[in-house]
């Protein structure tokens, strides 16, 4: 079946395959997202990020997802719809989860590619608090020298001292960085087992969270959220450049720049005013949102404007009058009051 759709739709035959894989899996075990399909909610790329990421998982849980990502599909991109549904199956099936991860973890290696040009590219898989603290690491000492030498790039800066250290011999040159973890205080605990979110990577597990909290070299920060909402709650200020702890507050909230498809982390973006300090915009929670360089300064070019909703929120409008709408994710999903006042709280 697969080389005839390979001939059929003039692909390569790994094409051919996920094509199959996807078309099958949305008729067989994905009918919401399957409707969602036909309804032209979505287009067959981001379905794929349905499919592909439960494909390992029973029908059972697989109809689970299904379900829970069926409101969570329409107008989002497909780097969103990734990190949803890896959410949703780690909250449906966090056991088979954590053996799949423990499977992956096992698997990590460090790969080199000959490139053309004397170039080469030399990669590794590995666990993803890892990777993110050490591209963390590379990003903050490369910024420190771009300060002081100007005539190489951010990326070279980088990419010099990814290589400076992997060759060194003398164990020097591997600081500990500062990576960004949000998870919530039940699930922290060992009370739930919600995912939390890891900056630029998406949900990961509890269980990994919780051994990340043990290392003696962490390093803890207090958010308090609506239970209602999920959302953290009020900060504001009269000033123009945002203080730290509003600063601090929205890049938590967001975590990431805001703008719809971008997932840049909210610790390598901008505070940024939706309505612009001189246009009267406010500095709070309200008007200010996490943006990075690039759609920091979009909202200035000719035919883009953006108004603030609330709480980060804002409407984007483009050139051709389109009109997109981002809200920050909740820290975590609303919590029904107590029916009555009787212990647990």
């Amino acid at each position: 079946m697969t080389e005839e759709v390979a001939l059929a739709f003039s692909i390569s035959r790994n094409q051919a395959y996920l094509l199959a894989e996807t078309s099958c899996a949305l008729v067989a075990r994905l009918p919401n997202t399957l409707a969602a399909l036909e309804n032209g909610d979505i287009d067959l790329y981001k379905a794929s990020k349905v499919s592909q990421l439960t494909r390992e998982v029973s029908d059972e849980v697989a109809a689970q997802v299904d379900a829970w990502m069926a409101k969570r599909l329409a107008g989002r991109d497909p780097g969103a719809i990734r990190k949803s549904v890896d959410h949703a199956v780690q909250k449906f099936d966090p056991g088979g989860y954590r053996e799949r991860a423990a499977t992956k973890r096992a698997l990590r290696h460090v790969s080199l590619e000959h490139e053309d040009e004397t170039m080469s590219k030399l990669s590794g898989w590995l666990p993803a608090e890892v990777a993110s603290s050490i591209y963390a690491s590379l990003s903050h000492a490369a910024r420190t020298r771009r300060a002081n030498d100007t005539s190489r790039t951010l990326d070279q800066h980088r990419a010099d001292i990814f290589a400076e250290r992997l060759l060194a011999e003398d164990g020097h040159g591997t600081p500990r960085a500062h990576v960004h973890v949000y998870v919530d205080l039940l699930t922290l605990t060992g009370a739930r087992e919600d995912p939390a979110t890891l900056a630029g990577y998406g949900p990961v597990p509890g269980w990994l969270v919780r051994e990340m909290a043990a290392d003696p070299g962490s390093t803890w920060s207090r958010l308090i959220t609506d239970p209602a909402t999920g959302q953290l709650l009020e900060a504001s200020s009269g000033t123009y450049r945002s203080p730290a702890s509003l600063a601090r507050l929205i890049k938590a909230r967001d975590r990431e720049c805001t703008h719809p498809g971008c997932h840049r982390p909210a610790e390598f973006s901008e505070i940024d005013h939706i309505t612009t300090w001189a246009s009267n915009g406010n500095t709070d929670h309200h008007n200010c949102h996490a943006a990075c360089k690039t759609h920091n300064l979009l909202k200035e070019e000719p035919g883009w404007a953006a108004e603030p909703t609330c709480n980060g929120g804002m409407t984007i409008t483009t050139p051709t009058g389109r009109t997109y709408h981002a809200t920050p994710e909740p820290l975590h999903d609303p919590r029904p009051e107590p029916e009555d006042d009787t212990p647990p709280f």
